[in-house]
């Protein structure tokens, strides 16, 4: 067959196999090197099996498996997940209906374990800790839950780790989110509240009057003593200052009786001007005595007068003598 001047030989069924064959043979190849080479991100592990039967684990990067003896059969993140658990219904110890939920944190340490001993490892780990929270809570009061959350947390932590153990699950936290008692609960909560808030500022009041009123006794107890000591004080400086003018008193008596002696000694004479001085004495000091304001009746007798002068000179016939002694008188009131 000729066209446009080139000779070409038409195909024979033979080559056109050929073709074919080398086709399907290439698609093969690609296929096979495809899953031959498995790249295993980082963070994950995969299981391997060989006609059915467990081989090895793959680690993260570039790894090759024997086409079509082997698969992957399970692919498992390393990194942490969590599990939120839905509110559960929980009876305490002491019968109060309440809804309690929690979110468990947990990682894979053994894949071979989680695959090949426990079907559905998510749903059996939330069974699990359903489970495990009813029963905590079953054996704490009303009053217990709310105080012990941190204790619950740690419960719930330490058993559902031995127990995901043989699955190759480490459990890391476990934490209740919320406890909510039942509706009429919460309502008898609220009352017991409100009445215990009541009491304690009662309490407060009372306790604030107690001190208010030891304070008050202390203070006027303090001013009381304070208010004494400043009168005795005042009594002793008023005592101590009479004292002072007494003695003063007592030295110019004396001063003025030295003096007149020695003047009398001088100036015998003088004896006449010294009873009229004297005597004008009684009556100015009659005088004062009857100023003052509890006045009192005085009677004198005029004939002491001339006895005191005679006791003035017997003592001024004692020249070592050098105060003057009191005059007896007669007073009567």
């Amino acid at each position: 067959m000729r066209d446009n001047g080139y000779n070409t030989a038409s195909e024979t069924p033979e080559e056109t196999m050929n073709f074919w064959t080398l086709v399907v043979g290439a698609i093969v190849a690609l296929s096979a090197g495809s899953s031959t080479i498995k790249i295993i991100p980082q963070q994950e592990e995969a299981l391997v099996e060989s006609f059915g039967k467990y081989q090895r684990k793959l680690k993260p990067g570039l790894q090759f498996v024997m086409p079509v003896r082997d698969r992957i059969a399970y692919r498992a993140s390393l990194r942490e997940q969590v599990i939120d658990i839905p509110p559960q219904q929980c009876i305490t110890r002491d019968n109060v209906s309440l809804v309690a939920d929690a979110v468990v944190y947990w990682r894979l340490v053994d894949t071979e374990k989680a695959f090949y001993k426990v079907q559905n490892l998510p749903m059996a780990m939330e069974n699990l800790v359903r489970t495990q929270i009813r029963s905590e809570m079953g054996q704490l009061e009303l009053d217990e839950t709310f105080t012990a959350r941190a204790r619950i947390n740690e419960t719930l932590l330490r058993d559902l780790d031995e127990a995901t153990d043989p699955w190759g699950v480490k459990v890391t936290r476990v934490e209740l989110r919320d406890i909510i008692p039942a509706k009429a609960v919460q309502d008898s909560m609220e009352l017991q509240m409100t009445a215990e808030r009541r009491k304690r500022a009662a309490i407060l009041t009372s306790e604030g009057e107690r001190e208010s009123a030891i304070n008050s006794a202390r203070g006027r107890a303090e001013a009381q003593v304070l208010e004494a000591e400043a009168r005795q004080k005042s009594v002793l400086l008023q005592a101590e200052a009479e004292r002072q003018q007494q003695i003063l008193k007592a030295r110019a008596v004396a001063e003025a009786a030295e003096l007149i002696a020695q003047k009398m000694q001088e100036y015998p004479e003088a004896a006449k001007a010294i009873e009229v001085m004297l005597a004008l004495g009684y009556f100015d000091m009659g005088t004062s005595i009857g100023r003052s304001n509890s006045s009192k009746v005085m009677f004198m007798d005029p004939r002491a007068i001339p006895a005191t002068m005679e006791g003035i000179r017997a003592i001024l016939d004692r020249p070592e003598t050098t105060t003057a002694a009191n005059a007896p008188t007669n007073w009567s009131s």
